[in-house]
């Protein structure tokens, strides 16, 4: 009997690797002598980096570049040939900036700029970059700046790149980009293909996450767009522009990136079609399972991905009575791992625990029904 486990991480709980590693404990319990493939996902945000890093064979490193506030911190990426890989949320993430401090247009993503001049630096002419989790919303300038772009004013003065600055921004120079990126090949990863600007864009749809007040949202959409009708209007015509509050639309703008949506560019990087081809039994989950999933999340991309004759199950933190009856998208069923009512700090240490228990108890079910071919 072949299994292939393939999560998405929890988030802020567990990634995808240690989601994909409690399910084959569980599992593991019931039926030992089972061959596991284990394939942790990411989408773009959280787990994109170790997923990558594990089916490619990179090498896993560590940098200094600044910070969402001026700081300096330490970063991972992975590269190997070439190849570099990391994520935007490393340097910018959501997760990582306490809630009093979270203000999306003041958050800088200088870092990811200086991050992609050190590894093309250090030889890298081929990128994967995770564009999802980030905690900021300034249509890539900052990125743009850690490049060597510099941004001003209408009486000449350099201003800081930051979101809150956009608005005030006359003109720019690209003179001081001090590398090359005529030859090198950036693919962003993204889970949406929202356009930069209107209701559907970056602003009235992600912005209030990030902690930017709603009544500032008329004003800030006005002044990422009249910025790109500024640059180059096309970028507000792109599908994905909007990811990582528009750093999706300035890594295409000044690095010549391209915008690869969904989770199908991961899976096809990971050889998915001929390792599931290989399974009987498919195990996906997330964090949280919603209406939301259906837009083409790592588990229905998964789903989708995967034959009509293989047997899907989803193991996940919570499902939301919003979704649709059981079966759907080849999703023969769907189990939450929380035990009880607890507070959110409590359920998030417990997971792990929680994960293998659910694991094996799904897992029992199936031995009890032995309906599977090959399970008996």
């Amino acid at each position: 009997m072949r299994i292939l486990i393939a999560p998405d991480s929890f988030k802020e709980s567990l990634s995808a690797i240690e989601v994909a590693k409690a399910i084959k404990q569980g599992f593991s319990k019931v039926y030992p002598q089972a061959s596991y493939d284990l394939l942790p996902l990411g989408d773009g945000g959280e787990g994109t980096l170790d997923s990558l890093t594990q089916a490619l064979d990179l090498e896993k490193y560590q940098t200094e570049v600044t910070g969402p506030f001026g700081d300096r911190i330490c970063v991972d990426y992975a590269m190997r040939d070439g190849l570099a890989v990391f994520e935007m949320a490393a340097i910018v993430g959501l997760a990582s900036i306490p809630l009093e401090k979270r203000n999306p247009l003041l958050v800088s993503t200088r870092g990811v700029g200086e991050l992609l001049v050190e590894l093309v630096q250090k030889g890298a002419n081929q990128f994967f970059i995770g564009i999802g989790g980030s905690a900021s919303h300034d249509g890539g300038i900052g990125m743009a700046a850690g490049l060597g772009v510099k941004f001003y004013d209408r009486e000449g003065q350099e201003l800081e790149a930051i979101g809150a600055n956009l608005g005030k921004i006359a003109d720019f120079s690209q003179d001081d980009i001090g590398i090359d990126l005529s030859s090198v090949q950036i693919d962003l990863v993204t889970d949406v293909d929202n356009f930069l600007c209107g209701h559907q864009g970056a602003t009235y749809v992600f912005a209030g996450q990030k902690g930017l007040e709603a009544t500032k949202f008329e004003q800030v959409d006005r002044e990422m767009e009249r910025f790109y009708q500024l640059v180059n209007p096309a970028i507000l015509t792109l599908a994905g522009a909007g990811a990582g509050g528009g750093m999706a639309a300035g890594l295409v703008q000044f690095a010549g990136a391209r915008i690869q949506t969904g989770i199908n560019f991961v899976l096809d990087q990971l050889d998915f079609d001929k390792r599931v081809a290989e399974a009987d039994l498919v195990i996906v989950g997330e964090g949280r399972m919603d209406a939301q999933s259906l837009a083409g999340k790592t588990p229905i991309g998964v789903a989708r991905r995967t034959p009509d004759h293989i047997p899907i199950i989803a193991i996940c933190g919570s499902l939301k009575d919003d979704l649709p009856d059981f079966p759907f998208e080849n999703i023969c069923a769907a189990f939450p791992i929380i035990a009880s009512v607890e507070n959110l700090e409590d359920t998030l240490q417990k997971a792990e625990k929680n994960l293998v228990r659910t694991a094996e108890q799904v897992a029992r079910i199936l031995q009890l029904g032995g309906k599977l071919e090959g399970f008996n």
